[in-house]
């Protein structure tokens, strides 16, 4: 009796081991299931099913690391980023080895705005894994935007010695140089930026200012003339190396750049505001009376339709005055100066047309505000 007894107990425990066994089994299935389920959604862009089924398998096994930070990334996906910051701190949490879910946490500060946080996330990581060029960049760009420039430099030296060829790292190592005025540094990543990625646009627009502020107009008009070819369907671009002419004296050059600008963009009034800007200045510097003239020919089809641009309104006020007709000047300039921004030299040029038509009220408020502008009072 006592033997059946025993036989009787062993077997219900093989049978309830069993059970519980093929129970394990099939939750683990539909587990991996349902991670599967949501990982495809998500490749879908189907963000609030894959948010399901990875609830689902949290329902299943609530101390999962995997769903924790899965949840936690589509949340972030989404913009949820308060939801995605709870889950990814569980998931953080639940394995403190795992470099995913703080390398997460660290986006989501930054997404947020919390640059010092994001940072801290970041420096985390380093600490698991110091081999990672990606995450480097990533903590020197929350201290970047932080206002931390100069802690920023090593970890991107540290991403550009494990991936020479990471262009966006030497673009941001040459701003961080910049920052601390250190130009002949950053001009040698900047160019190496560019020799890396020759279409990388914002680093060529660095180096074009750090060449022109060098005095060196030559290899900054090159890089905005290749910026130009990079982008042609933006006229400013074209615009911009006209003016970088005009700015170095070289007016042939200038109009020779603005005209082929209005030949490539004719519906353009940028291109003829600025045309007018360089005859304008020719005419200062030479009184030139036909550059004069050009300067007016380029702005009267805005200024007869009536909508043209404050810039302009101040050229065509500046050219009057320059004709002699100070009354038809002085109307064009207050329309120029009537709304911000107001450009300093519009308030200049009307102080000057006002007082030759003996508007000394008129005269002396240009002037007051052009020196609550710009902080020069001896036009006063």
């Amino acid at each position: 009796m006592k033997r059946i007894l025993l036989i009787s107990v062993g077997l219900a425990a093989l049978a309830v081991g069993t059970l519980l066994a093929w129970y394990t089994v099939r939750q683990e299935r539909e587990f991996q299931r349902l991670i599967a389920e949501g990982d495809a959604a998500v490749l879908r862009d189907e963000t609030y099913g894959a948010i399901e089924a990875f609830s689902g398998a949290l329902a299943l096994k609530r101390d999962s690391m995997l769903a924790y930070l899965k949840r936690g990334d589509t949340y972030r996906r989404r913009g949820e980023l308060t939801a995605a910051l709870r889950d990814l701190r569980e998931a953080a949490s639940l394995d403190p080895s795992a470099t995913r879910p703080v390398e997460l946490l660290g986006d989501v500060n930054a997404a947020l705005g919390r640059y010092e946080r994001a940072a801290g996330h970041y420096q985390a990581f380093t600490a698991l894994d110091d081999r990672s060029p990606r995450v480097l960049y990533k903590l020197a760009l929350a201290r970047f935007r932080s206002g931390d420039a100069a802690a920023a430099i090593d970890p991107l030296r540290q991403a550009v010695a494990l991936d020479e060829r990471f262009a966006e790292a030497h673009y941001l190592l040459g701003l961080c140089l910049l920052a601390r005025a250190e130009d002949d540094e950053a001009l040698r990543a900047l160019t190496r930026a560019v020799g890396i990625n020759p279409a990388f646009v914002a680093a060529r627009e660095e180096l074009a200012d750090v060449y022109l502020r060098a005095g060196r107009q030559e290899e900054g008009i090159e890089q905005l003339e290749a910026i130009a070819a990079i982008e042609p369907s933006r006229p400013e671009r074209l615009i911009t190396v006209g003016l970088a002419y005009a700015r170095w004296g070289r007016t042939e050059a200038a109009v020779l750049t603005l005209g082929r600008a209005a030949e490539r963009y004719p519906d353009h009034r940028g291109v003829y505001t600025a045309l007018a800007r360089v005859w304008l200045e020719t005419v200062d510097a030479r009184n030139d009376r036909v550059a004069l003239g050009k300067a007016l020919e380029a702005l009267q089809p805005q200024i007869a339709a009536g909508d043209a641009s404050s810039e302009a309104m101040m050229l065509y006020g500046r050219a009057m005055f320059l004709t002699g007709n100070a009354a038809a000047a002085e109307r064009a300039l207050l329309q120029a100066t009537a709304a911000p921004p107001v450009d300093p030299a519009a308030l200049r040029y009307l102080a000057d047309a006002a007082e030759r038509l003996g508007h000394r009220a008129e005269a002396r408020d240009a002037r007051l505000r052009y020196a609550a502008l710009t902080g020069d009072e001896s036009t006063n």
